[in-house]
C-alpha cells in the first residue's frame, strides 16, 4: 500500500510540475489562451483575497482605484507598485492590453492606495522594463524576467483633488 501511495503522489507531483511549467512558458510566450486563463483566475480567485489587505501598511500589494472607460463604474485592482522619485512604476505581467490600464490611460489619472496612504496619480506611460530596472529590486527583476514581463507603466504624483470612484456591485 505504501508504494502505491508514493507512486500516486509522484504522479500527482509530476502533473503539477508539468502544469506549472506550461503556465510559465505560456505566460512567457504570451499565449492568449494561457494569459487569459491566468488573468481570469487572478481576477476571480486571487484578487478578492489580495484586496482584503492590499494598500495597507506592510501589505505586498497596493490598490489601484480607477473608473471604467465605458461603464463609469469604479474598480479596485490589486497591483504591485514600486515607489519612484516622482510617483510609482507597476510591472505589466499580462502586457499593456489590460482593462485597468486602458481605464487609467483614458481617464489620465487614478488613485493608488499604497502602504496605508492614498495618492492621486496621473500621466500613465507604458515603458519597456529595461527603462525601469533601477525601480525594482534584484529579486523582483529576476521574477519579472522569468515570466517574460517586458513592459511597465509609470504613474506620476498628481495634484491632490477628488476623484469619484464608486464600487462595482
Amino acid at each position: 500500500m505504501g508504494r502505491r501511495v508514493l507512486a500516486v503522489g509522484g504522479a500527482v507531483a509530476a502533473v503539477l510540475g508539468a502544469s506549472a511549467a506550461m503556465v510559465v512558458i505560456g505566460v512567457r510566450v504570451r499565449s492568449p489562451r494561457v494569459v487569459d486563463a491566468v488573468r481570469r483566475l487572478a481576477r476571480d480567485v486571487g484578487n478578492p483575497r489580495v484586496l482584503v489587505t492590499a494598500g495597507q501598511a506592510g501589505a505586498s500589494a497596493s490598490v489601484l482605484e480607477h473608473v471604467g472607460r465605458r461603464s463609469g463604474v469604479g474598480y479596485q485592482t490589486p497591483v504591485t507598485a514600486m515607489v519612484t522619485g516622482d510617483g510609482f512604476v507597476i510591472a505589466l505581467p499580462y502586457g499593456p492590453d489590460t482593462d485597468w490600464l486602458k481605464n487609467v490611460t483614458v481617464a489620465g489619472r487614478a488613485r493608488l492606495l499604497h502602504e496605508g496612504r492614498s495618492y492621486v496619480v496621473d500621466r500613465p506611460v507604458v515603458v519597456p522594463l529595461a527603462d525601469a530596472v533601477d525601480d525594482f529590486s534584484g529579486g523582483a527583476l529576476r521574477a519579472l524576467r522569468w515570466f517574460g514581463v517586458r513592459e511597465c507603466v509609470r504613474l506620476r504624483h498628481a495634484p491632490e483633488e477628488t476623484i469619484a470612484v464608486t464600487s462595482a456591485d
